[in-house]
Order: C-alpha cells, then structure tokens, then sequence
C-alpha cells in the first residue's frame, strides 16, 4: 500500500540513504507530508517514529523530527538478515506469476543497472525565466510535493543537462526536450495560488495594484501571469525594490502585490491588509507526476 507507514517509511529511508534529505535537516510536519504524498497525518506519524527507533530520526519536543544518521544502526549481519527476507518475500512472488530462475535473476540485474540511486535523484533543478521566478516554482515544489530543487534559467541548457532531475515549465519544453534521452525532464504547469487570486477579486473597491518584485526584469512577466488572471480594471503599476527602499507608489496603492524575493522589505513596511504575496501553485497533475518519480519509483 502505497499510503502504509511501511511504504513512508521505506521512501524516506531511501532518500535519507541517497541525500534527498540530509544529516541535520527537519523533516516536513506529519501533517505537511501526508498532504504531499496523500496520506493521513497519523499515518506519517506512525512512519516517523519506526525511523526514529531504528536510529534515523530524533524527535524534538514541540519541533520536528531531525535527521541524525545517514544509514541505520544495523550492523552487516543484521543488514543481510533484512534484505534476505525482503529478496525471499520478493522471489516467491516472482515464481508465483510464473517467473523461472533465469527471468528471475535477469530482472533484477537490470534493476541492479537501473538503480543508481545516489546520481539518480541527488540532484534537481528547477528552471525558471529569471532567479526570482525559478525560485518561486522551486518554493512551490517543495512546499506541495517536497522535493527540493535548485534553480536554473532558461538560458543555462548546458548547466541544466549536468542534472539528474529538470522541472521546467511547460512553454519551455520543446527547448529542453533533447535531454530527455539522459535526463528526467518533467513539465510543469502552475498558476498563481487561487485563494489569492479570490482574495484579490473579492476587495471591490480596488482601483489601483502594485506589484513589488525584487528583479527589475520580473516585473513584465509576472504581469504578463496576472493580468488575464485577475482580469482587474483599474490601475496597475509596478517597480522593484532598490537597496532597503520601496517603489515610490506604494503610498497611494491600494494593494500590494510582491513576490517572496521581496517579501522582508514588503512586510516590514506595509500593513498586512493592503498586501497580498505572490506564490505559486502546481497543478494535480503536475504534482503527481514529480511525486511518482521522485517519492515512488
């Protein structure tokens, strides 16, 4: 079962063993990582602590489970005991669908051959039109699916082929599709996060917007995202923030809208009624398939 403690617990062992996840790191809360891989709550729970007996994880009052160790505690003799029974379990399933010795024994040298694990899911990128937006998609990524990604543009095609993983945006696939015979590449489709887009129409009075970013070179394209989206008539002005200061409009705007670049200077200026931040959103299907090769392979 795919949404078993067992099953968890063998995936995050996994990427624990292959540094997904690295010694040191907080684990997502029960609750975040049950919405990430569709799974209750209690069920994560139940999966962080069979880590946390074999060593793993280390439970911190009214914080997180910490990464503590790259590998179990089992000593070779222990280690071999498991997977023999693992492999047993395996072998007389095999047999039972038929498989003879040979079959048996081929499919998993291929496997063998296929599971690089530690090159294979080490690293990934996020690409993006410049940093900023990189940045949010990869934010994105993480907080709904949680993997974690660097960031690339668009224009590095040679850097990103360095890498195990690429999550690119859909519009930009026909670029990087020749990688495809060496790399995963995963087409992302994302939107603006919806409940800020109904928090923004809802505001009726609205005559003026403003977009805060902390790239210059963000500003038209994410105007380009918004506009048909939020589908506002009034007045929409834009600028970056310079140094620690903001875009002069930001006193006779009605609202704010900025990026998490940004976001430091945003909040510790404006009041939080008349802003809104910017985050984006994967679609379901987007975030099945980044959760079906990188959590469930």
């Amino acid at each position: 079962m795919k949404n078993s403690a067992k099953y968890i617990a063998d995936r995050i062992r996994l990427m624990i063993a292959t540094k997904q996840f690295q010694v040191g790191e907080a684990l997502p809360s029960t609750r975040e990582l049950g919405r990430q891989l569709e799974a209750s709550f209690h069920t994560v729970r139940k999966a962080y602590h069979s880590l946390a007996e074999e060593g793993l994880l280390k439970s911190e009052k009214g914080k997180a489970f910490i990464i503590m160790r790259q590998r179990t505690l089992l000593d070779k003799q222990q280690r071999l005991e498991v997977g023999g029974a693992k492999i047993q379990s395996l072998v007389e399933e095999l047999v039972g669908y038929g498989l003879d010795d040979a079959e048996i024994e081929l499919l998993f040298q291929e496997q063998l051959n296929y599971m690089d694990w530690p090159d294979r899911i080490q690293s990934c990128t996020c690409v993006g039109e410049n940093a900023e937006m990189a940045s949010m998609l990869s934010t994105a990524i993480r907080t709904q699916v949680g993997v974690k990604s660097e960031q690339l543009l668009v224009s590095e095609y040679e850097k990103a082929a360095t890498y195990d993983a690429i999550f690119i945006p859909i519009r930009f696939m026909s670029q990087f599709r020749p990688l495809q015979e060496h790399t995963l590449v995963i087409p992302i489709i994302y939107h603006y996060d919806p409940e800020l887009i109904l928090s923004v129409t809802e505001r009726a009075s609205l005559q003026t917007i403003g977009l805060v970013t902390a790239q210059e070179d963000s500003i038209p394209k994410i105007i380009n995202e918004l506009k048909p989206t939020l589908a506002f008539d009034g007045s929409f002005v834009a600028g970056s923030i310079y140094g620690k200061s903001l875009p002069l409009f930001v006193r006779d705007t009605d609202l704010i809208l900025y990026t998490p670049e940004s976001a430091r200077l945003v909040e510790q200026k404006i009041p939080e009624k008349n802003r809104l931040k910017l985050t984006y959103r994967l679609s379901d299907r987007s975030a099945e398939m980044i959760r079906n090769e990188l959590w469930e392979q």
